[in-house]
Parts: C-alpha cells; sequence; structure tokens
C-alpha cells in the first residue's frame, strides 16, 4: 500500500514506516502530525485517485528530528568585469517516518 501526498508544497509517494525528509514543519520531535492532501492511493492492486485529493484520506507520520541540508554554494561572476558575488545557505529541513495511511 502507498500513497502520493503533498507535503509542505512538494508531492511525494509514501509508505508505511518509510523516513523521508521534507521542508521545514511546524511542531517539536516526536509529535505526531497528519497530511490529508492525499492525492491518489494504492491498496493492493486498487488504485484511487483524488479530484484534486481524496476526501477522508490520511497520512499520519512523526517527526524524528529537525535539520539542516548541505551546504549549497552560489557563485556569481561577470567576465571582464571585476564583478563576483559568493554566497551560500543552507536548507532546513525535518526528518519524518510514515506510520500509517489511512483511506
Amino acid at each position: 500500500m502507498y500513497a502520493i501526498v503533498n507535503i509542505a508544497g512538494q508531492q511525494f509517494k509514501v509508505a508505511k514506516d518509510q523516513y523521508l525528509f521534507v521542508h521545514r514543519l511546524q511542531g517539536d520531535e516526536g509529535a505526531s502530525i497528519e497530511f490529508d492532501n492525499v492525492l491518489l492511493a494504492e491498496n493492493g492492486g486498487k488504485f484511487t485517485v483524488g479530484t484534486p485529493s481524496i476526501s477522508g484520506a490520511k497520512v499520519s507520520a512523526t517527526i524524528l528530528s529537525h535539520l539542516k541540508g548541505d551546504k549549497v554554494i552560489v557563485f556569481k561572476k561577470k567576465r571582464r568585469k571585476g564583478y563576483k558575488k559568493k554566497n551560500g545557505h543552507r536548507q532546513q529541513f525535518t526528518k519524518i517516518q510514515i506510520t500509517g495511511i489511512s483511506l
């Protein structure tokens, strides 16, 4: 059984006991959260497609930790002009574990 769910503006294919890194979510570590924007669900070969989401379907998850991703370097340069800018950032992520899918 799996589902395609919209989490923080991105679509993920999730299954039970799967770990995911998603954009930073509100909530403390160890808290359980539910996502009700389920776009597609598969259960034993039977597919259910939402228009745009399946009513009554929920994906529950547990927040494991909040962390930062790898550093991304942004380097801008213009040829023969002496212009160079170096900048970077680290994206904020939340690690979650899918605990169940209910239709």
